[in-house]
């Protein structure tokens, strides 16, 4: 049977400072996803309600949120700068780390100072189908960049992020504007943002491999 080792994802004799970066990637997916599947308070329901409440004003997990958050983002910037430097002369690649660096790195940090109040989210629709078209964005560019199993595989996380972007955003918008039921909400927008987090680490892993090359 057949193991994965550090070796076998990039990891041979000294670990290089890009090696390092690329690293923050997986660290990266590995914290957010933490973050959306085990924070929680009381009442709070993330089959139905927006991973946005979690660091709403007046939520009891904001402030772990915001540090969390936080290291997230630094960490993210960092695998954006690993891809940069990997990149050479794939100008895809430049582009996608670009992407990164600037809708989940650098502007991400404005939520900060545009947190939503529980349920009061009107924009949380819209705001959920604009991040992921970002997302699909930096999927597309990245998919150019290497060989056909990884074209594929973005080709179908792409078409699977569109159709519940439907349903997260024009379609749940209004009834979360109405103070509504929005049933299997919080699962669709979770599994769109696992889709990209796994995108990432799926990207560093083949980046770490060109590198070792």
């Amino acid at each position: 049977m057949k193991t994965t080792t550090l070796d076998s994802i990039g990891f041979s004799g000294e670990i290089s400072f890009k090696k390092i970066l690329l690293l923050c990637g997986i660290l990266s997916s590995v914290l957010y996803a933490t973050m959306i599947t085990a924070i929680h308070f009381e009442n709070y329901d993330f089959t139905s309600q927006s991973v946005s409440e979690l660091s709403a004003i007046g939520a009891p997990t904001r402030t772990l949120w915001i540090i969390l958050g936080i290291t997230y983002q630094v960490l993210i910037v960092a695998f954006a700068s690993g891809v940069w430097v990997t990149a050479g002369v794939k100008r895809s690649l430049r582009i996608v780390a670009i992407l990164i660096m600037l809708n989940y790195g650098i502007a991400s940090f404005l939520w900060l100072f545009a947190s939503m109040h529980q349920r009061d989210v009107l924009a949380a629709g819209g705001k959920t189908m604009a991040e992921t078209l970002h997302i699909i964005l930096t999927i597309g560019f990245g998919a150019a960049a290497f060989g056909k199993r990884f074209r594929y595989y973005s080709v179908i996380t792409i078409l699977i992020m569109l159709i519940l972007g439907v349903l997260t955003g024009p379609v749940a918008a209004p009834r979360i504007e109405a103070n509504l039921p929005t049933p299997w909400f919080g699962i669709w927008e979770r599994i769109i943002i696992l889709g990209f987090l796994i995108w990432i680490v799926v990207l560093a892993i083949i980046l770490m491999r060109t590198e070792k090359k």
